[in-house]
């Protein structure tokens, strides 16, 4: 089976499913039940065991991360939790390891898979669906999450990665470098003519604003990288991260222009930014200078979705949102090159 042939096998949900039923095997779980969540960049399953326990089995796409830099993002949330910041809890194998590698008839190449706690809650909202609540929660739940953001990089700022620590960087060779971490966005096929060209001057823009950008432990280190609203769950007012998955280094602004990309056009935007900046500043400095950069960064993480879609483009999924994701990511450049 070619890569290109397992990557199709993998929009295969019942494919998929037998093969987190066969890795299941490698955990000591009780008699458990699987049903899917969600399978779209990894495929995410619900556990229900039998004494009453519940976890999330993930399966990971291939080729996204490599060993060393799973273990990386393992190691990463193992040290939030050390320092009180609530996050997802790693249920090893039999065998003692944080994820194993399985393979099947159908899916040759094999995958990475771990299993996770269960986190309660809802999510604060989704792409298709919006945000969930009235103004007065959204503000609250904005001001947690940039809480929960701004001490996530207090962390890093000062915590020394074990040896052989590797993850990838959202830096201008990352975002609007000649192979960025998540596709040549500019070849996007959806693209008219005018459209194309927008976005080639966008990444000589980019880059060009980027490369001049400071890397130093206040505004540069490990980040999240993926604060959407799915990756967000809210249990009344407890709110808590998941899904570390695109975990690398980068700018602290990339973190909040993710967080906020999705909402632009939502009524309560706002409410939801002057919250989100509010609830950081308790915790971590977030100058107005500082601020006055966020479109470059909503252009920058604008252009990896469209990359996303592009190196994707015969699953069904990337089908369906690349004209949405067009439209943000335009409306997202332009305002990105008119301010500059």
């Amino acid at each position: 089976m070619t890569p290109t042939e397992d990557a199709c096998a993998s929009e295969d949900a019942f494919a998929l499913q037998r093969l987190a039923t066969e890795a299941l095997r490698l955990w000591d779980l009780d008699d458990p039940i699987i049903a899917p969540i969600k399978i779209r960049e990894n495929a995410v399953f619900r556990i229900d065991t039998k004494d009453g326990r519940r976890a999330v089995l993930r399966i990971h796409r291939l080729g996204y991360h490599d060993d060393a830099a799973l273990y990386s993002e393992f190691a990463w949330m193992r040290a939030l939790a050390g320092a009180g910041i609530e996050v997802p809890r790693v249920v090893s194998s039999r065998a003692g390891r944080p994820f194993e590698r399985v393979h099947s008839d159908e899916l040759r190449a094999g995958r990475q898979i771990d299993v996770l706690e269960w986190v309660d809650g809802r999510q604060l909202g989704a792409l298709e669906s919006g945000l969930v609540g009235g103004e007065g929660e959204i503000a609250q739940r904005y001001r947690t999450l940039g809480g929960i953001a701004a001490r996530m990089h207090n962390h890093t700022s000062a915590w020394r990665a074990p040896d052989g620590f590797r993850r990838h960087s959202w830096c201008e060779q990352g975002l609007a470098g000649d192979e960025p971490l998540w596709g040549r966005y500019w070849e996007l096929e959806q693209l008219g003519a005018s459209q194309r060209r927008l976005f080639e001057h966008a990444r000589e823009a980019i880059w060009s604003d980027l490369s001049t950008h400071g890397k130093d432990v206040g505004q540069f280190g490990l980040i999240h990288a993926d604060l959407v609203p799915e990756n967000v769950l809210v249990d009344g007012e407890r709110v808590r991260v998941i899904d570390f998955d695109d975990a690398g280094f980068g700018w602290h602004l990339f973190d909040v222009a993710t967080s906020l990309y999705f909402i632009r056009g939502e009524p309560f935007f706002d409410t939801a930014m002057q919250a989100f900046v509010a609830g950081y500043r308790l915790h971590r400095p977030l100058a107005d200078e500082q601020l006055w950069q966020l479109p470059l960064f909503m252009a920058a993480r604008s252009t990896t979705y469209l990359g996303w879609v592009h190196r994707r483009k015969h699953t069904d999924t990337a089908k369906a949102l690349t004209p949405v994701l067009i439209d943000y990511a335009t409306s997202a450049v332009e305002a990105y090159l008119g301010s500059r």
